[in-house]
């Protein structure tokens, strides 16, 4: 993109509102200087670089950052990808000429198109990967990136993708699970089940619930665990509502949201849970104004990110594109805002483990964040309380700094 054009989309994002996103990425520490992404796209065979669209770099600086998505990819993993794209300029600009070159890649969707990326992205000088979106792409970039000694941001969320150098900024269930326990506890919950999917991300649900209720020295009274068939439900759902029932759970959790709950849900009630003296709680898939149809998880809680980031996110995005971004979206804004910050330090202490593992973490769209040595990442949520009808209200604010955070 040429400079001009660079000023002219500067200016339609101050007039759309656009603040200074100085303020909203930064080091929160004195003196310093913030779906379904696990998805198994088909891999296909080895890209066709002769066919693979090249993307104009996008900026002016000397920092250069590639931006890893499947741009040429069909449905709607090219479409997310665009959005993607299109909030990482937008985090560009709102930044007001940072010392970034972004520099897009297409993965193509597949293993094999991320791992040209990333050599490519090596060959032209990248210190710092955003992307890719797919994990078998996450996984593929991951030793290419080491081997060149280049830190990814990556955006899927299976957690077995992440590790030393590759950081995942997606929404994790562990941190889902981790702070609704923590809060249920709080509010002196004291015995908890669970309602989970026969899926992987069932199991992982199941792990952090135990391992969250072990940590505020809570009791798991069970677990049952049902297949995606409403026949099939029946069952495993008449099991946990009597358990819960017969061993006075005060609190059961259901990860899964509005396309599974109003099947799931009333099964409960139907075989004898009174939902008045066991709370419901959720993932952060309950974030979305369709679970409050559903009666019976009115007055559920969840964990999720407070929305005033969110809707002044869509805002200024929309006055840019006109179109409403995808949820996912703010990931590839705040991981373009980081590295923007973060570009201002010399070379060689920019996008170092220390630098992107500080423990006071960082802010962006979607609250406070900060990354483990593992690669995870943990968020400072707000508490989310389902109302009738549709939609939420915030009944806990998000904590502003991880030193105020109880767990």
């Amino acid at each position: 993109m040429q400079a001009a054009a660079m000023r002219i989309m500067q200016q339609q994002y101050r007039h759309a509102g656009g603040t200074s996103i100085v303020k909203r990425i930064c080091f929160m520490m004195a003196g310093a200087l913030l779906a379904a992404c696990s998805t198994t796209m088909p891999q296909g065979t080895t890209p066709d670089t002769a066919n693979v669209e090249t993307f104009d770099n996008i900026g002016t600086g000397s920092v250069k950052v590639a931006l890893l998505l499947p741009m040429s990819a069909t449905g709607n993993a090219g479409k997310t990808a665009t959005a993607l794209k299109q909030a990482a300029e937008l985090a560009l600009f709102e930044f007001n000429n940072p010392d970034i070159l972004l520099i897009p890649k297409d993965t193509q969707g597949t293993a094999q198109g991320a791992a040209a990326a990333a050599q490519q992205a090596v060959a032209e000088g990248a210190e710092l990967i955003v992307g890719p979106l797919f994990s078998h792409s996450v996984a593929a970039v991951g030793p290419i990136a080491r081997q060149a000694n280049i830190p990814v941001i990556a955006f899927s969320t299976d957690s077995n993708v992440a590790g030393r150098g590759v950081y995942l900024l997606s929404f994790l269930p562990q941190e889902d699970v981790a702070q609704i326990v923590a809060f249920a506890a709080g509010k002196g919950k004291r015995s908890f089940a669970g309602l989970v999917p026969e899926t992987a991300y069932g199991t992982l649900v199941e792990s952090a619930l135990r391992q969250a209720a072990a940590t505020q020295r809570a009791a798991v009274i069970g677990v049952e665990k049902y297949p995606l068939d409403r026949q099939a439900m029946i069952e495993p759902a008449k099991r946990l509502a009597q358990a819960a029932v017969a061993q006075n759970a005060d609190a059961i959790l259901i990860p899964d949201g509005p396309a599974v709950l109003p099947s799931l849900a009333p099964l409960l009630t139907l075989n004898g849970l009174k939902t008045s003296q066991v709370k419901l709680l959720g993932s952060g898939q309950w974030d979305d104004p369709a679970v409050g149809r559903e009666p019976t998880v009115v007055g559920g809680w969840y964990a999720a990110p407070d929305p005033k980031g969110w809707n002044s996110f869509v805002t200024r995005y929309q006055a840019t594109f006109g179109a409403e971004p995808p949820r996912i979206a703010t990931l590839a804004y705040d991981a373009v805002s980081l590295a923007a910050a973060l570009a201002r330090q010399p070379q060689g202490q920019r996008f170092t483990e220390a630098t992107l593992t500080n423990s006071s973490g960082f802010n962006g769209v979607d609250g406070i964040f900060r990354f483990t040595a593992n690669g995870l990442n943990q968020r400072g949520l707000a508490i989310h309380e389902v109302q009738s009808g549709g939609g939420s209200k915030v009944i806990a604010a998000a904590p502003k700094s991880f030193a105020a955070r109880s767990f």
